[in-house]
């Protein structure tokens, strides 16, 4: 039975509330529950469903989002938790289940996979008849909850799902643990909520629990519970505080991120305008020990912070120091709610733009489109300032060192090259043998006043620092040099002798994929190499061995192509390598890439 809470809005009780916003013959549903909303829905007029909105994946939610699927109705889910609708049967498949240290509730997962029309981006804008729908990020019950505000005829309905049960209460206290012992999701609520009640709406509508009709109230019992559990915790002490004031100066006109997973700085200019260096998870309450997309959740929650107390009237521009998932999963909704420009540097925009062709750790799941280049070493203008970026292998191969002057400063924005003097390589992030000597050249050249990097305070340097820098530099370099045998076989710190691009590739039977082989020629003397692409039965490769001469330790790029069988069946993730011999010398299948076979 429908239970009228206005004119066109409508409360039908399941496994979970289910609301009904009415435009006319139509409705939109928030939540599913097990699908018996659809036997009452004549019974207000509505006679077409023009989408089922979901706030999160939990099964009590949408136990019989099936049932809508066969009734063509389209089902919309929070963008972070998409495969954990429409790829549920391989959550399941591939759920660790044995010495697992999570508590995240993804086992409280649909059972069944359904399609997935379209996803609800974080802070979108829809209009449905005479009513406008926001999608807002609140974070807390599962890593990426919604809530769904919706206005019209001047009063504003807050649907929360499971951020809020009644005033003072939440609905689950378990489902705030992502990790093994943690409290993760208790601040990620908090802050939720806080975010909640400055928007002002005049209703909340949970998932579970009579609708709240004192929102502020509510909010603010709640929090002062979720506090005093906190403080108990020792979790977060800081929240409020950072909340009203994430940033802190290092110079006048650079700011730093105190709330964010990885640090990230604000450049601001006399326009109002500001550039962000880096911009990746945003007031970080806490990290699921997973690192799947549906554990991951970026959002914007510092800048109207940003905005309120620094002046900014723009986020214009974000320049990424490397491509790692800390430093960048939030520059796609900079792009989309703020508008911001997108400035990458020149050896690494390919790997935002096109992360599937990369064999590199940390990759964000999404593209990030560039809206500008950046050349190395050339001075670059913005507003008032000039940045002139460097290269700078170590931490990544795919990595930029930042220059430019603030306030009669100069700064170097340095990523993640070093934690103080700590050297931070990742073998598998491509780091060579003298990038640290290099790095420590570059920084004793540049000079700069104050070093700020990802995870570490500014660090304001002098001729020690540099110093430093220099020693193990070349300390790091010379063991490299004695401890691996490059004399007999020289592929670096990596130690491979070819890596294939692109890494994962998606194709139809009988489809070409192009492929780009990576070898190096590991002796010191000029060598024959000889590549045989190694294929699934049947697959066929143009040109089936490739031979070429290689000057001493020359690293060349071998192009041949790998054709899908035209009766290949449906395969996720085919593997397919490159056998390497050297004058010789075999070093075996030394390149993988992945294959998903999908139907035309």
């Amino acid at each position: 039975m429908l239970k009228p809470l206005s004119d066109n809005l409508f409360l039908y009780e399941d496994s979970c509330s289910v609301y009904v916003v009415r435009s006319g013959s139509e409705a939109l549903l928030i939540d599913f529950g097990g699908g018996g909303v659809l036997d009452a829905l004549g019974a207000i007029g509505v006679e077409r469903v023009a989408g089922v909105w979901m706030t999160h994946h939990h099964r009590d939610q949408g136990q019989g989002l099936g049932r809508a699927a066969e009734a063509g109705i389209p089902i919309l889910v929070p963008h972070a938790e998409r495969e954990l609708f429409d790829e549920a049967d391989l959550h399941w498949q591939r759920k660790q289940l044995s010495n697992e240290y999570s508590g995240r509730q993804d086992r409280f997962s649909l059972l069944r996979s359904v399609p997935v029309a379209d996803t609800l981006r974080d802070y979108s804008e829809h209009v449905f008849g005479g009513w406008t729908l926001t999608v807002l990020p609140t974070p807390g019950h599962t890593v990426g909850s919604i809530s769904v505000l919706a206005r019209r005829d001047g009063r504003t309905y807050a649907f929360t799902g499971d951020l809020i049960a009644a005033p003072g209460k939440i609905w689950s206290l378990a489902a705030t643990q992502w990790s093994y012992n943690g409290g993760e999701g208790l601040p990620a609520t908090a802050a939720s909520l806080l975010d909640l009640k400055d928007r002002e709406p005049d209703v909340l509508l949970p998932s579970h629990g009579a609708p709240i009709a004192n929102p502020g109230e509510a909010i603010d019992l709640t929090v002062s519970r979720l506090r005093e559990l906190m403080a108990y915790r020792g979790h977060n002490p800081r929240l409020l505080l950072l909340r009203d004031k994430p940033y802190e100066n290092v110079t006048p006109h650079l700011l730093a991120s105190r709330a964010s997973f990885a640090n990230y700085y604000v450049l601001l200019s006399d326009s109002g305008k500001a550039l962000l260096f880096d911009f990746g998870y945003d007031f970080m309450t806490g990290m699921a020990v997973e690192t799947a997309r549906p554990a991951r959740r970026p959002w914007l929650y510092s800048l109207p912070a940003l905005k309120r107390n620094y002046g900014v009237a723009r986020i214009d521009v974000v320049v990424p120091t490397h491509y790692h998932d800390d430093h960048v999963a939030g520059i796609n909704l900079l792009r989309d709610v703020e508008g911001t420009r997108v400035w990458a540097p020149d050896n690494f925009a390919d790997v935002l733009e096109r992360p599937e062709r990369f064999d590199v750790q940390c990759l964000w799941f999404e593209p990030i489109p560039v809206d500008r280049r950046l050349p190395l070493g050339t001075p670059i203008r913005w507003e008032e300032y000039e940045l002139t970026l460097y290269e700078q292998g170590g931490h990544t191969l795919y990595a930029a060192a930042i220059f430019l002057e603030v306030d009669g400063k100069k700064v170097l924005v340095g990523g993640d090259q070093y934690q103080g003097e700590m050297w931070n390589y990742v073998y598998r992030n491509r780091f060579r043998i003298p990038d640290y000597a290099a790095s420590a050249a570059l920084y004793r050249r540049l000079a700069p006043d104050v070093v700020v990097t990802g995870h570490a305070e500014p660090l304001w340097t002098t001729p020690a620092y540099f110093d430093a820098l220099d020693e193990r530099g070349e300390a790091l370099e010379r063991l490299h040099r004695e401890l691996l045998p490059l004399g007999e076989a020289d592929f670096g710190a990596e130690g491979f002798a070819a890596r294939l691009e692109p890494y994962q590739a998606i194709a139809s039977p009988g489809e070409t994929i192009e492929y780009e082989a990576e070898t190096v020629n590991p002796f010191g003397r000029p060598a024959e190499l000889v590549l045989e692409p190694v294929l699934p039965t049947g697959w066929t490769a143009e040109p089936a061995v490739a031979r070429e001469r290689f000057a001493a330790n020359e690293t060349r790029r071998i192009r041949f192509a790998a054709t899908v069988p035209p009766g290949a069946e449906p395969v996720r993730r085919e593997r397919i390598a490159v056998d390497v011999t050297a004058d010789g010398r075999r070093f075996g299948q030394q390149a993988e890439a992945l294959v998903t076979v999908v139907r035309p």
